[in-house]
């Protein structure tokens, strides 16, 4: 545990939460062996190499995630940015993994199917670990409905493209419906933290979840379109009415499962676009790196605001 951190959740002094899994299968087995992250819970000690975590931040890209852990370590005074951190995933090619003092960061890589894949062995490592009052942040980009390119926004709810909040998945041959619930707490947390830093702008919103980043996103630029730019507009200004204020493609299956596991959970993620001006990315490299450093700044501001609060209580 990092020195002076209090196990509570927003620096209170609470029963320690945590992380849940629910399958009897995983009593009887001699070993659990976490795949995709070439970790077993024999091979290794989990307790005493994340026992220590209170903050998981997840995105897409391994580079992105290697990017945060080293930005993090500054900001935490716990190394120089300029480290090299070494991946403890390495040597499979799925997914990286970082840590430094209770951060851990982890790619999750692409679209519902990759970022479920990493969370079922994600939780269940958080769980082998004996990991308490854990708090999961999704950071991303994602495409914006009606907001300036580079806002970030704070997922409220996470809906699907009939812009209800619910993940289906289907489960021998059977329709499962899923709460995509998020934290309204943690959200309104973030957004504060957002305000406080004031160097760009913050927003809490629904976020739509896709199964596509194409004709499933209403885009009018991919291999295939079978509809107009006014159906197009039609469908992103019933989106917007909904309270959709961005669109991306991991969403839904995070909050479901992130919720099942009985962990606080948000999405933080910027827009490059609006959807309702255009479908492509016209903004110049440095201004795109630009505006997916923001979700990274402001959950760093998060992470020290709450270890600071925890080491005042």
């Amino acid at each position: 545990m990092a020195p002076g951190f209090n196990d509570g959740e927003n620096g209170a002094d609470s029963s320690p939460k945590s992380v849940h899994v629910n399958n009897p299968h995983l009593d009887s087995m001699k070993e659990d062996i976490l795949y995709h992250f070439n970790l077993g819970t024999s091979s290794h000690n989990l307790p005493q190499m994340f026992g220590d975590v209170k903050f998981v931040c997840v995105g897409g890209s391994p580079w992105r995630m290697k990017a945060f852990i080293q930005y993090i370590a500054g900001e935490l005074k716990l190394g120089d940015p300029k480290d090299e951190f070494p991946n403890i995933c390495a040597g499979t090619d799925r997914y990286s993994m970082y840590k430094v003092g209770p951060v851990l960061s982890v790619s999750h890589g692409m679209g519902i199917p990759s970022i479920a894949i990493m969370l079922h062995e994600l939780i269940k490592l958080l769980h082998h670990a004996n990991c308490t009052n854990v708090t999961i942040i999704r950071i991303g980009t994602s495409g914006g409905i009606g907001l300036d390119p580079g806002t970030v926004v704070i997922t409220k709810q996470s809906v699907d493209p009939h812009f209800l909040p619910k993940f289906e998945q289907v489960i021998l041959g059977r329709t499962v419906v899923r709460s995509t619930d998020l934290s309204e707490e943690l959200a309104e947390e973030l957004l504060q933290c957002g305000k406080e830093l004031g160097k760009f702008g913050t927003a809490i919103g629904n976020t739509m979840c896709t199964l596509d980043f194409y004709e499933g996103q209403a885009r009018l630029d991919g291999a295939f379109c079978s509809y107009t730019e006014k159906d197009k507009q039609n469908y992103l200004a019933e989106a917007y009415a909904a309270g959709v204020r961005n669109i991306e493609m991991e969403s839904s299956v995070f909050a479901a499962m992130c919720k099942l596991s009985g962990v606080q959970a948000a999405v933080v993620c910027v827009t490059l676009l609006d959807r309702l001006k255009g479908d492509q990315l016209t903004s110049s490299h440095d201004i795109l790196s630009n505006f997916q450093q923001r979700p990274q700044i402001l959950v760093g501001h998060f992470i020290k605001k709450r270890l600071n609060a925890s080491q005042k209580s």
